[in-house]
């Protein structure tokens, strides 16, 4: 599996699958667009791939704001030429362990449109530049939960539902323009979102949080996953790929 020649985007670069999937994707021999609202996350993602002889820039951004998406995908193109692949993992986990007669209205909103109108906006920005390549890729990191199961988080659960069903959407859509589109479905990460969900149960029911967390994947394992799926060999993939 080789990415040689390839341009990936990839949004939450800066830690967790987004960093993980940025290191393999380079590792495989693309040059990586690092996009995060973590500005120095992503120096610290993009150290790690030129450590290694890789090659990648970062470009800061709130996956929110429709302006700064349209010019973070615009300055990514003019720095590489092209774009051959994205993989939105941008995303937060908010609003844990809580209620839905006790939610607030306004974490509601924020995990939408962190998750789910910053898939639509990745994806509304990046699909005509895509479509200039022979192979246009467009990976969305869902979630098992929203999907198969539920989640801590009504908001997160409901947002990743929602990017779910955006893949089925486009994947038809944006098939005749030479685009593919799959989603991902990881289940529980060593990531710091997991973590931060993880502290609170350990603290609510008194367990012990290293215990619970030897149970989790590494996000590694989940990044060569996204490399081969914006690689040309996963030309035959379709539909939900879902991972430990």
């Amino acid at each position: 599996m080789s990415l040689k020649r390839k341009v990936v985007l990839i949004t939450g670069g800066a830690s967790g699958i987004g960093r993980a999937a940025a290191v393999c994707c380079a590792q495989a021999g693309a040059r990586v667009a690092v996009a995060d609202c973590d500005r120095d996350g992503v120096a610290a993602t993009i150290r790690e791939i030129e450590g290694s002889g890789g090659e990648a820039r970062g470009f800061e951004v709130d996956v929110r704001a429709e302006g700064e998406v349209r010019t973070m995908v615009d300055s990514a193109a003019r720095a590489f030429g092209r774009i051959d692949g994205l993989i939105h993992s941008a995303g937060i986990l908010e609003g844990a362990l809580v209620p839905v007669d006790l939610f607030e209205a306004d974490t509601w909103d924020r995990v939408l449109d962190v998750n789910l109108k910053g898939s639509f906006l990745l994806c509304k920005h990046v699909t005509p530049v895509l479509e200039r390549s022979d192979r246009g890729v467009i990976v969305l990191v869902s979630s098992g939960a929203g999907v198969r199961g539920g989640s801590s988080s009504a908001a997160y659960g409901s947002s990743k539902g929602g990017v779910h069903g955006l893949s089925l959407v486009l994947a038809p859509q944006l098939a005749s323009r030479g685009i593919r589109v799959n989603a991902l479905c990881p289940g529980s990460l060593d990531t710091p979102l997991k973590m931060e969900v993880l502290r609170k149960q350990a603290d609510r029911e008194g367990r012990c949080l290293e215990t619970m967390r030897a149970g989790l994947g590494k996000p590694e394992g989940v990044g060569r996953v996204l490399a081969f799926l914006v690689s040309d060999d996963a030309d035959y993939v379709r539909g939900t790929v879902f991972t430990r």
